[in-house]
This record gives structure tokens, C-alpha cells and sequence, in this order.
């Protein structure tokens, strides 16, 4: 998967952003992500990573929910950002992946932040009580609209939805998608037109879109 800003302007970004204390244990997870995973572009990076921080501290969230776990880059991310007794809960259905988060989280210092979940999301969801702060929608992009169906009673009033690859890699513009990129577009298009939220698509990275309730 190639990315929508060019390799150059985001390296430049990268560098044009403050020293983070994480830096270096995030690039050895990204070594160890491409070394031991089949699909490590879906990592989200130095500047969604940050960008995900920043939006935890701003909303002052203390609870945070996740699709999509990974390797852990977005769930450490957050839970370094959390306010005094925050949690993080993430969600995912590969082993092997939260082992790798499980083990750089508690490298960080942010292991006691996070409640890692291991099985299908939705699944998950139906367990929980809400509120959360905001919720991160990062899995498989077929679920995607009944994760953010979902996320509706879990969310505050004032809690915000992020969900994430609503680019896919510019494919949503193509005169002729293909079918993961048509299930990636309805997604938009639902979105778009919920009139109970309030949406702004960001070309970060691979597109992100943030979401609020009216």
C-alpha cells in the first residue's frame, strides 16, 4: 500500500515535528514489524502516532477505545497521552501482533494503561460500557460500518470518533474501484451523510476522518 503524501513531504514532516521520548522504541517496533508481519504498512507511523497523542490530550480522555491493534505503535501512542488513570482498550484478533504490543507497552511504561483485548472487536464492544472519549477505528475496513454504528452508545457527548485508511491509498477517487475500495467509499458516504455527527476526512497519511456527535 503506498501512502497519499510523498515519501519526501513526510519524512520532512516527521522532522519538522517536535523529538518525541518514545522515537527510539518506536522505530525498533517498526523493525521488528516489518521483520516479523506480513502486512506492516499497516503501522500507523510517527505522525498519525503523535497526531493520535495529541487528539487523547486535547479531548483529556480517560477512557479510549481501539479497533485494531496491531503491533501496539497507536495504543502506546495514546496511552502515553492519557490523562491521570486513563485506559486504553484494544482490540484485535491476532496473537501474535499483541504479543509484540504487549511487550514494547510495557518497554514504554505505559503497559498498566492498557487493557489489551484478543478477539473479534464487535464482539468485544458488546461487552463494554461506555463512556469513551474517543474511539479509534483502525481494523478490517469491511466492519467499519458496524463498528461506528457501534461506537454510538459507547461514546461521551462530546467524545469524538477517528476512523482510519478513508483514503485507501487514493483509491476512493478512482473512476473505477474495486470492490474493497467500493466498501471503504460507502463507509464515506455514510459517514457523510449521518446527520447526527459532524465529519472533516483528513489527508493524513492514509486518510483520516474525525468525527463528533451534533
Amino acid at each position: 500500500m503506498s501512502f497519499i503524501v510523498e515519501p519526501r513531504v513526510e519524512d520532512y514532516a516527521v522532522a519538522a515535528s517536535s523529538p518525541h521520548p518514545l522515537d527510539g522504541l518506536f522505530e525498533r517496533l517498526a523493525a521488528e514489524t516489518r521483520e516479523r508481519m506480513s502486512a506492516p504498512q499497516m503501522m500507523v507511523g510517527p505522525l498519525e502516532g503523535r497526531f493520535l497523542e495529541l487528539l487523547v490530550r486535547l479531548t483529556r480522555a480517560r477512557r479510549v477505545l481501539e479497533l485494531g491493534t496491531f503491533t501496539g505503535w497507536s495504543s502506546i501512542a495514546m496511552a502515553y497521552g492519557l490523562e491521570p488513570g486513563g485506559t486504553v482498550i484494544t482490540c484485535d484478533v491476532d496473537p501474535e501482533a499483541h504479543e509484540i504490543a504487549r511487550r514494547y507497552a510495557e518497554e514504554a511504561g505505559v503497559a498498566g494503561r492498557i487493557d489489551y483485548r484478543l478477539g473479534p472487536g464487535l464482539e468485544t464492544m458488546q461487552s463494554l460500557e461506555g463512556p469513551f472519549e474517543l474511539v479509534f477505528v483502525d481494523a478490517d475496513k469491511e466492519g467499519y460500518l458496524d463498528y461506528y454504528e457501534a461506537a454510538f452508545p459507547l461514546l461521551a457527548d462530546d467524545g469524538l470518533i477517528v476512523a482510519d485508511n478513508v483514503l485507501w491509498s487514493g483509491r476512493v477517487a478512482e473512476d473505477d474501484p474495486d470492490e474493497r475500495t467500493r466498501t471503504i467509499m460507502a463507509f464515506n458516504d455514510h459517514v457523510r451523510n449521518d446527520e447526527r455527527v459532524v465529519a472533516v476526512m483528513l489527508t493524513v497519511r492514509d486518510g483520516m476522518t474525525l468525527i463528533r456527535q451534533r
